[in-house]
């Protein structure tokens, strides 16, 4: 059966969008927000600088989309983070999964950074509307785990607070870890016995097996 035009129409937008959006990533966690150009964005895509605007009409807009992926991409981390799981399976499962999101998407984890020392301009009203309610929701399922005596009182808040700089360090100060390993680029190994040591850093916290 032969696709719809309109599907097809979406199909397209939705890689160039993709397109954009990646080499936005790139192009703003090398320069930050201020010293970026579409122009240079759009030449990082491989597309002409009108065809970025027909997809996006300002800098502030694309800079806006790539901060709110970042986070969806770390909230969505924990999406299977609930009650009902075992405190040392999910917590094991959300630091492994955002360690290999440094790995992965480091530019991400630096565009955030960057953002955030700046005094969160941009991402201040996202960060009230969706992070904090998450964080809500994840301290209330901690906080009925210690409850239960599963696991060790902690401030929840803290906890997360923790884990963040910790996983995310590996991305953000990447330069800082190649340097003091004498190395050209972090590995695989690396990555797993930084998750490896975060982990059991977290359960000795958390009294956890």
């Amino acid at each position: 059966m032969a696709v719809q035009p309109g599907k097809r129409r979406s199909r397209i937008r939705e890689i160039n969008e993709a397109k954009i959006l990646k080499a936005a990533a790139l192009v703003f966690s090398k320069l930050g927000f201020g010293a970026s150009t579409t122009a240079e964005i759009a030449k990082q895509a491989g597309i002409p600088k009108a065809n970025l605007h027909y997809y996006f009409n300002t800098k502030e807009d694309l800079y806006v989309q790539v901060l709110e992926n970042i986070l969806d991409s770390w909230l969505t981390a924990a999406e299977d983070f609930d009650e009902n799981h075992d405190p040392a399976e999910a917590l094991e499962k959300y630091i492994r999964t955002k360690v290999t999101l440094s790995r992965q998407q480091p530019e991400a984890s630096r565009i955030f950074a960057k953002e955030i020392i700046s005094g969160a301009p941009f991402l201040r009203e996202h960060l009230a509307n969706h992070v904090n309610p998450w964080l809500h929701e994840k301290t209330i399922i901690i906080e009925k785990w210690i409850d239960e005596g599963r696991m060790a009182s902690v401030d929840p808040r803290h906890l997360f607070f923790l884990i963040w700089s910790m996983t995310q360090t590996y991305a953000d100060f990447d330069t800082q870890i190649k340097i003091v390993l004498e190395k050209d680029q972090l590995e695989e190994d690396d990555f797993k016995t930084a998750a490896d040591m975060i982990v059991a850093m977290v359960f000795s916290l958390c009294k956890l097996n």
